[in-house]
């Protein structure tokens, strides 16, 4: 027994779901040799299979996904004895979404409660896309974050900068964030990247301002407001000491 549900390609910016469906596989069922133009995943509800892939030849089970992607060759069969019932999603990527799918075989686990979600896409039609598109990004994130290598400190310090340089974030809300003591953060942070995360942080709050007032036309006190220093007089003295000028100078010479 085999259903597929009407997917309308609608270019979906960084996941475009293409094709959605599931199967209960006769006994011996098999696919390929073949290629597909898409990612195509199926994750096995229960059975078990065959899927070959560059050579090699995996047994896949309940609870697994195998990946086929775009323009490799793959080649798979259910069992003659337990044959697969499983849920596939094809879908377009952003090269940059998909090292996550680098494995033939994936394993980690909440991914079977995702493609389980996904059936309830036959309950809309014109949200059918966008939902499965929403479905891939939670598999991608859990993927993410059950085969990649954690974030340390740092690097989450430097996420969480770049994201919140406008607002009121200081070295000490910083550290705390991140349950670290100051001056402890503080040293890791100087050993990783060789500044302060308070000259970091004020670097790139003038780099910014710079770019606010010559690129864009922004005023100085627009520009202060707009990465987080609330005081003109304490931005245009941070300024100064930064470019040797007044902001207002700054934006003369420059824009």
């Amino acid at each position: 027994m085999s259903f597929s549900e009407i997917v309308i390609n609608e270019q979906l910016p960084g996941v475009n779901p293409v094709n959605f469906g599931y199967e209960v596989c006769k006994s011996g069922h098999s696919f390929g040799p073949a290629v597909r133009e898409y990612w195509l995943l199926h994750y096995v509800v229960s059975g078990t299979g065959v899927f070959e892939r560059e050579g090699q030849t995996h047994t896949v089970q309940a609870g697994e996904v195998f990946v086929i992607p775009p323009s490799l060759v793959t080649f798979y069969r259910a069992s003659h004895s337990r044959p697969w019932h499983y849920i596939w999603i094809g879908f377009t990527a952003d090269p940059t979404l998909t090292e996550p799918l680098n494995s033939p075989i994936l394993r980690v686990p909440g991914m079977g409660e995702i493609f389980e979600e996904m059936r309830s896409c036959h309950e809309l039609e014109r949200g059918r896309s966008s939902f499965l598109a929403a479905r891939i990004w939670d598999l991608l994130a859990l993927l993410k974050e059950g085969t990649s290598r954690p974030l340390d400190y740092i690097d989450k310090a430097l996420h969480c900068i770049h994201a919140e340089y406008m607002t009121d974030l200081n070295v000490t809300r910083l550290a705390s964030r991140l349950n670290l003591e100051r001056s402890y953060f503080s040293t890791l942070f100087k050993e990783k990247t060789g500044v302060s995360p308070a000259k970091f942080l004020a670097d790139l709050r003038l780099s910014k301002a710079a770019e606010l007032m010559t690129v864009h036309r922004k005023s100085p006190s627009t520009a202060a407001a707009s990465v987080g220093y609330p005081d003109l007089y304490h931005f245009s003295k941070a300024f100064k000491q930064k470019y040797g000028i007044s902001p207002r100078e700054y934006q003369k010479r420059h824009s």
